[in-house]
């Protein structure tokens, strides 16, 4: 029988997740996932967020509630690998392997190292070769497809020339991945109008209660120079057809309380399924711990006979 096409996505456990994390990452990917056409693998990228986070007890929190967020989101243990990249030893192996060829020159084209440049901040080396450990993160499976957010767009065409790279300079050993952007949601606006993100303080939390759901809602910036309020609208139609919303706003046009009120009633209703699910996993810790040293076990296998090719190729093996 033949093997299904490989998917692979990944989330940094750096903060609390928000509504902008699960239409720009989690739901497409839970989409693609549940059609079954992939052989799928989720990881927490813990290794990642060791850029951000240097406490042993909130990176493991933070772990947990990714895995999750996750499983609370329709991910079945049962069915995909879920794991944690930290569990699987190849992924910095793999990365160091990248580094000798990969120029300085080339990374400095990465967004993170050039939006932390332009702020004048202190660059770690961790944020200046992540990269290459996001090349590994997708080359190690052999994906053929990549959830990603348009923001992430680059991360795949790193992965993708440094896949080329090496089959060039060794052998044919990996294959190129793809991206699967899902353009309609792929950048979620935050309660201001930008993106929404944790730095900028603008963001719904994915598991918010109905009080934190309505605070948030009625501190969305409002803008009375047109027929509806955008940045309410904005947010709506992500959880609420436009069809439905069309007349939605025509029948409260001018009336901006009442559109937020109504954003509230279906964020809740959408959120609430998800929130008790979510809850439950969290009270569970062991079931989730276990799901993901399950997975981490079968990545582990997929990703060391990876190795073995590569080690061969470079004439380390």
């Amino acid at each position: 029988m033949n093997q299904p096409p490989r998917l692979i996505t990944g989330i940094k456990p750096t903060g609390e997740l928000h509504i902008g994390n699960y239409f720009g990452a989690i739901e497409p990917a839970v989409r693609l996932i549940s059609t079954g056409s992939y052989e799928s693998l989720v990881f927490v990228a813990d290794y990642h967020a060791l850029n951000f986070i240097q406490n042993p007890a909130e990176m493991d929190q933070r772990s947990l509630e990714i895995a999750a967020a996750y499983m609370a989101a329709g991910l079945d243990p049962e069915k995909v690998t879920i794991f944690k990249q930290s569990s699987v030893s190849a992924h910095t192996e793999l990365a160091w392997i990248f580094d000798t060829l990969t120029t300085m020159p080339y990374l400095m084209r990465a967004h993170a190292y050039k939006d932390a440049e332009a702020k004048d901040k202190e660059i770690n080396v961790g944020t200046f070769n992540y990269p290459m450990l996001m090349a590994a993160d997708i080359l190690l499976y052999d994906a053929a497809i990549v959830p990603v957010g348009a923001d992430q767009k680059q991360h795949i065409e790193y992965a993708r020339d440094t896949a080329e790279k090496f089959n060039r300079i060794y052998s044919e050993t990996f294959m190129l991945p793809e991206p699967s952007i899902m353009e309609s949601v792929a950048t979620v606006p935050g309660t201001d109008g930008r993106k929404m993100s944790k730095s900028y303080g603008n963001t719904i939390p994915l598991f918010a209660d109905r009080t934190t759901i309505t605070d948030r809602v009625m501190g969305i910036v409002t803008d009375s120079s047109g027929s509806r309020p955008e940045n309410v609208y904005a947010i709506h139609k992500l959880v609420r057809s436009e069809i439905e919303l069309e007349a939605l706003y025509a029948e409260h046009e001018g009336k901006y309380k009442a559109l937020k009120e109504a954003l509230i009633e279906d964020l809740d209703t959408f959120i609430a399924p998800m929130r008790a699910r979510y809850q439950e996993l969290m009270d569970s810790p062991d079931m989730v711990r276990e799901a993901l040293t399950r997975g981490g076990e079968a990545a582990a296998a997929i990703a060391n006979e990876k190795m073995d090719r590569v080690r061969r190729a470079v004439g380390v093996a």
